[in-house]
Parts: C-alpha cells; sequence; structure tokens
C-alpha cells in the first residue's frame, strides 16, 4: 500500500511538472499562434525520442518551488532525423523562463554531455533574462557558473538557436554564439528588455527598434533566417541541422539526388547575361548548379550583395559563395565581408566544400566603408580563407577585379579555379583604369579614351588567365555542375574521410 502511495504521488509530481505554467497560461498562448514550450519540443524532434532531463527541478527559494515546474526551462535529448540532438526549451509561462542556479545547472548538464559525446545543441529561446531577486548581490552575480567556460565555443558540434519570443540574457547570449540562428516576427533578442534599457537610458524605447527581426536580419547580421511562426523556425533548424555532420570529427551526411538535378544547368548561359554590365539574380545560379530543391539561404537579408547559402552537389553537402551582381553591382561592402567570413568558418569548422562564384567589381569604397573598419574587414575575410581546410573551388562567370579576385579564390586562393568563357579578370573596371592610367573621359575625348580602353581590356580574357595557370580550366557554363561534381571528387578529403583541420575553431561567432 505505501509503496502505491509513491506511486500516485509520484504521478500527481509528474503531471504538475509536464503541467507549465499552467492551462490559462497555455491557453492564452495558443489564441496567439504559439507553440508552448514542450509543443515546440515535440515539433522539432523525431516523433517519441525525447528524453528529459531535470523534469521534477525547481526554484531555489523554498517560496517559489511550488510554482516553477521543470524550473522555466525544458531540457533533455532526442533525434532529428534518427540523429541525437542536445535541446533546452525555455518555458516562459514559468517565471518568464528567467535564468536560475537550478535551470541553469539543467542547461550546463545538457551542453556537457553534447559536447563530450559530440552531437549537436539546440536552444529555442523565449526568456525575460536573470531571475530577479536571485541574481542581485554578491551570491546572485557570482555564485553561478564559475568554471569560465559557460560560453565557450569550440565548435565541437553544431550549435543551432531560434529566438521564438522575447529573448534577453542567456537567451540572446546562446544565440549570438551559434552557428545558426532562425527568427520569427515579432520575437525580439536584445542585451535587456525595453524596460531596463529604458530606466538606464532615460528614453521610451520600442522593442522591435531595440532587438528586432529587421534589425537583426537586415543590420547586425546576428540572424541567419526570418520565420513567420513557430513550426517554420523548428522546420527549419532540422534542415539546417540535415547539412551538416553531427560533429566536427565526421563529414556530413549525404542525401538522395532528387530526380531531374542534372537538368538545369543546361539553362546557365541563359540565366547568366555575357555582357558583364547587365544584372541578375545569383540565387538562380546557384539553384541551376544544386541538386533540385537543396539551397538554404544563409543571411539573405544582410550582406546582399554576396550570397551564402548550403546546398548539396550529388547529395554531398556544400557551401556557396556567391557576388550578385542584382545588389549594388556585386561590390562587395563591409558587411558582405563579415558575412562570407562567417560562412567560411561555418563551412570548414564542419567539413562543407567552399565554391566561390565570381561575378564583382571589385569593393565598395567610400568613406562610410572605412569608418566602419573595411580595411580590416578585408583582411579578416583573407585569413579566414587561408585558414580553410576543406576543398575550396572558384568558377569566374564574368568580372572579376582587384583584391576582390584574391578574396573570392584567384591568385592561388583556391584549391581548384575555373573561368567561364565569359569571364573577365583585372587590376580594376577598364573604364576607371582608362581614366586613371591615361587621363582621359569618355565624354572629353572619346578616340583617346577608345584607345586607352582597348589598352586597359588587353590580357583580360579567360584564355589570358588559363595561360597563366590562374585557372585550371575554362568550361562553358552549361559544365559548371559537371565540373564541381568531379572536382569534388577529385579534391575529397581521403586520409581523413572528409574531415578538415578546423583551424578556425575558436573564430570569434561575431566579430
Amino acid at each position: 500500500m505505501a509503496f502505491e502511495n509513491m506511486l500516485a504521488d509520484f504521478a500527481a509530481r509528474r503531471t504538475a511538472a509536464l503541467a507549465m505554467g499552467g492551462e490559462r497560461k497555455l491557453q492564452e498562448r495558443r489564441a496567439r499562434g504559439l507553440l508552448d514550450a514542450r509543443a515546440r519540443v515535440d515539433a522539432l524532434l523525431d516523433p517519441g525520442s525525447f528524453l528529459e532531463t531535470g523534469l521534477f527541478a525547481a526554484a531555489e527559494r523554498a517560496e517559489q518551488r511550488a510554482r516553477t515546474p521543470a524550473d522555466g526551462k525544458i531540457a533533455g535529448f532526442g533525434k532529428i532525423d534518427g540523429r541525437p540532438v542536445g535541446v533546452v526549451s525555455n518555458d516562459f509561462t514559468v517565471m518568464g523562463a528567467s535564468s536560475s542556479r537550478i535551470n541553469s545547472k539543467k542547461m550546463g548538464h545538457v551542453k556537457a554531455v553534447a559536447e563530450r559525446r559530440k552531437f549537436p545543441m539546440i536552444f529555442l529561446g523565449e526568456s525575460t533574462g536573470a531571475r530577479m531577486p536571485d541574481i542581485m548581490g554578491a551570491k546572485g552575480i557570482g555564485g553561478g557558473d564559475n568554471s569560465g567556460t559557460r560560453y565557450l565555443r569550440t565548435r565541437a558540434a553544431p550549435w543551432v538557436s531560434a529566438v521564438l519570443g522575447p529573448c534577453y540574457g542567456s537567451s540572446s547570449w546562446y544565440a549570438a554564439l551559434s552557428d545558426f540562428v532562425v527568427m520569427r516576427k515579432g520575437a525580439v533578442m536584445a542585451v535587456a528588455s525595453p524596460r531596463l534599457t529604458s530606466l538606464a537610458t532615460s528614453e521610451q524605447v520600442d522593442e522591435q527598434e531595440l532587438g528586432g527581426w529587421q534589425l537583426h536580419a537586415r543590420t547586425t547580421g546576428l540572424v541567419d533566417l526570418v520565420v513567420d511562426t513557430d513550426a517554420e523556425a523548428l522546420t527549419a533548424a532540422r534542415r539546417f541541422l540535415s547539412y551538416l555532420p553531427s560533429h566536427a570529427g565526421e563529414a556530413p551526411p549525404i542525401a538522395p539526388v532528387p530526380e531531374g538535378s542534372d537538368d538545369a544547368a543546361a539553362e546557365l548561359a541563359r540565366i547568366v547575361p555575357a555582357a558583364r554590365t547587365q544584372v541578375y539574380d545569383v540565387r538562380r545560379v546557384i539553384a541551376a548548379i544544386a541538386d533540385r530543391d537543396s539551397v538554404f539561404d544563409i543571411k539573405a537579408r544582410y550582406g546582399r550583395s554576396v550570397a551564402t547559402a548550403l546546398a548539396r552537389i550529388d547529395g554531398r553537402s556544400v557551401g556557396f559563395i556567391a557576388n550578385n551582381p542584382q545588389v549594388k553591382g556585386g561590390a562587395i561592402d563591409v558587411d558582405a565581408c563579415d558575412k562570407a567570413t562567417s560562412f567560411l568558418v561555418l563551412c570548414d569548422s564542419f567539413n562543407i566544400p567552399i565554391i566561390l562564384l565570381v561575378d564583382q567589381p571589385g569593393f565598395l569604397v567610400g568613406v562610410q566603408g572605412e569608418a566602419r573598419k573595411a580595411v580590416g574587414k578585408v583582411m579578416n575575410w583573407m585569413n579566414a580563407l587561408a585558414l580553410v581546410t576543406v576543398p575550396r573551388f572558384s568558377i569566374v562567370l564574368r568580372k572579376s577585379y582587384g583584391q576582390a579576385h584574391l578574396n573570392m579564390g584567384g591568385a592561388g586562393n583556391a584549391d581548384e579555379a575555373a573561368a567561364w568563357t565569359t569571364a573577365e579578370v583585372s587590376f580594376m573596371e577598364p573604364e576607371f583604369g582608362a581614366a586613371i592610367v591615361h587621363g582621359v573621359s569618355r565624354d572629353g575625348d572619346p578616340a583617346a579614351f577608345a584607345a586607352a580602353l582597348a589598352d586597359m581590356t588587353r590580357e583580360t580574357s579567360a584564355y589570358d588567365l588559363a595561360a597563366i595557370f590562374g585557372a585550371q580550366a575554362v568550361i562553358d557554363p552549361r559544365e559548371t555542375r559537371g565540373w564541381l561534381r568531379d572536382m569534388l571528387a577529385v579534391r575529397e578529403l581521403r586520409p581523413t574521410h572528409g574531415v578538415g583541420r578546423h583551424l578556425m575553431a575558436h573564430w570569434p561567432t561575431s566579430f
């Protein structure tokens, strides 16, 4: 009988812990179209795979324990596409999912297991930040995790964050540390809440201006993808991980090749105009080269003169960095530098070969760019490119000028380089060169300018580049997918089974 009483008590306690903040709060969320913390876990993971840890954790203060089921954070282990992952889902219905010593121990436990056993961590963010008044005083601020490694990223395995509501404090910290961040419109990510910010600055602060999706997707670049719903965010998290290995010590998984994936490459010569001044969307080029429906854009709203995307060729994960003439004529600005550098770090850290599609007039010069450390950003990119240990492929589609030619893999900065028949390579735009070297203009002296322009366009063709072995091949645009497929096989990291050396594993996630 006593045993039955204990089981009944156990069942009651478990029911209370699973009830989160109560039915009223859960109904309010459903009415707003928001998933609760447990529903998010269920939607993220393979059905029936979640193994929870810390279900019976509660607040440290005795008076709060009865109303803090799981202490506001759902944590544990599960599977995505049959592969193990760790997950922490903030339960906003319990004290705003505020961070405490107890739930931080839960998070730390799952993170440590994921780190040691080498599988991804996923953070489903929605939190008011540190729990008050627990954090006040010397004991509060200094008595927590004293390991010094709470925010250490070694990229041993991927981290993913979903910003699904107000994210202040640790929810924003883990997002900034993650390899991929997806944000739901209406959510907020900031150091501190609008109320605290208003108190500190004596100004009224709008939460979306403080940390909304437009700020982070377009200006800061901290958010990689923006979606409309919780469900879309969780689907995006699953899809991102499908391109990556479970940990840095293995190659990415190989996916089936959709039927008809070779067909679109035949359209490449029509997608890209031969004239270097005509614009087009380079994402159409990426889609034509990659396996059908395999392209996954990263930071599409940020640094838009460069496109970065994960994709597959013959089922194998690749990363594209491509100049986009549709935006700023393809000129590379400071944000595009940060975007490309970040993507190089991601791909090299998780053994994904890199493909650079080149069509750029150089860097976007000007006072504003220089004030934002353009020189340093250009060199960050070059430093990262030099540290890459996965295969690097560069293809010049049309124009490639100046130092940016090197940043895009030219002059020996890629393992294999090719040029389309339309390629043109030089130090700068020939018209600028004619004006600078010969001091003439098209309007002032048309004949002299024409002669100067002819001088500036000598030995700039794809065949001139190939003649000095600056490109190992000149290819018909329609052969691009086949050339890459064959070169990926040639350059495969066979001795290490597709695993690079990860020289940028400790590169800052935001810089």
